[in-house]
């Protein structure tokens, strides 16, 4: 339970805060009651983000994965789950950050209206970031561990071509905007597009340059302490969970309409999601079930996928795309166990 110790305290102290929050809306049971339903279904859908995370958490020393705990949380849950939302629409609405705040605040049912109403476009940068994050995973040719042994191994070669992964992201992304109707509208979803491809490369160039660094014994000894974690890995962290977390500000508008319920039931689940990741590095579950790497990349692979369709227009349940996620994790848990018996 130490893991969870945060998480439970942060959880009850922010149940209470809604509670009251509710109290002064006149609703303090419903608000409350929304506001567990909304943790949960973070906690849920994002398993297979815990289990990812662990997998590059596990090298990295205890400051790097504490920084990732406490200062990534505070971007996760206010940077991502409140304020992105708000500049979104305070960009695409041409109103001030504090205007925005108050459309949330007064009018939220005319805020969700304008966040859903550039659903396509953040879906094309979240999507494109992690369809790249499981076509790098797919196409790695150091990988020694295969899943489905013989298809894995074979796919795996083509990682010798330069930049497949990108190749294949824009296929993908101008097949899907084949199907949108507008050259305005295409050219917004292909500029996130390009955008989310921008940023998947910008973190990489960030996290090679810095072990490049610490390799060769160039950087000051502060930084030195922290080899086994970086800057970089600690950013690609952050904007994976961003991609995750796009879908699920969005769809929690369908639960609720109030803005401080959303951030409070998400941050809730976020923290969760964090202490399960430490967790799952500290008690090494990766290194004895095999294959739950495969399963989390896997799932990201069909999360990215139908992010993508949701540019078309097509609109998958926030159930079906959580329990896509849990299958695969499943999945990939009960083959690890045969290969342990075995």
């Amino acid at each position: 339970m130490k893991h969870f110790k945060y998480s439970l305290i942060f959880a009850v102290i922010a149940l209470g805060a809604i509670t009251i929050w509710g109290y002064t809306q006149g609703n303090a049971l419903k608000i409350l009651g929304i506001t567990f339903i909304l943790a949960i279904m973070e906690i849920s859908f994002s398993f297979d983000n815990a289990v990812l995370n662990a997998t590059i958490l596990k090298g990295w020393n205890r400051y790097w994965q504490m920084i990732f705990l406490s200062l990534g949380m505070i971007i996760a849950v206010f940077g991502m789950r409140l304020l992105f939302p708000i500049i979104i629409v305070s960009k695409t609405a041409h109103m001030s950050i504090a205007n925005t705040w108050n459309l949330a605040i007064t009018n939220p049912a005319s805020y969700s209206e304008h966040l859903s109403a550039h659903h396509a476009e953040i879906s094309a940068f979240g999507g494109v970031f992690l369809l790249l994050v499981f076509l790098n995973f797919l196409f790695d040719e150091e990988k020694k561990v295969h899943w489905f042994e013989y298809v894995e191994e074979e796919i795996s070669k083509f990682g010798k071509v330069d930049a497949i992964g990108v190749l294949i992201t824009l296929l993908v992304t101008l097949f899907m905007l084949s199907f949108i109707n507008g050259a305005e509208k295409q050219l917004s979803i292909l500029i996130s597009a390009i955008w989310g491809i921008i940023v998947y490369l910008s973190v990489k160039f960030i996290g090679i340059v810095l072990e490049h660094y610490q390799e060769n014994r160039m950087m000051k000894q502060a930084v030195m302490t922290t080899a086994k974690g970086s800057l970089g890995g600690f950013l690609y962290l952050e904007v994976l969970d961003a991609s995750f977390s796009f879908d699920g500000v969005i769809g929690s508008f369908a639960i609720t309409k109030d803005i401080i319920v959303i951030m409070v039931g998400l941050g809730i689940g976020a923290l969760f999601v964090r202490s399960m990741t430490i967790y799952l590095v500290e008690k090494g579950t990766l290194d004895e079930y095999i294959y739950l790497e495969h399963g989390a990349h896997y799932a990201i692979g069909a999360l990215a996928i139908i992010m993508l369709m949701g540019i078309t227009g097509i609109e998958v349940p926030e159930i079906v795309t959580g329990f896509v996620g849990v299958a695969f994790i499943l999945i990939s848990f009960y083959s690890s166990l045969r290969h342990k018996k075995n």
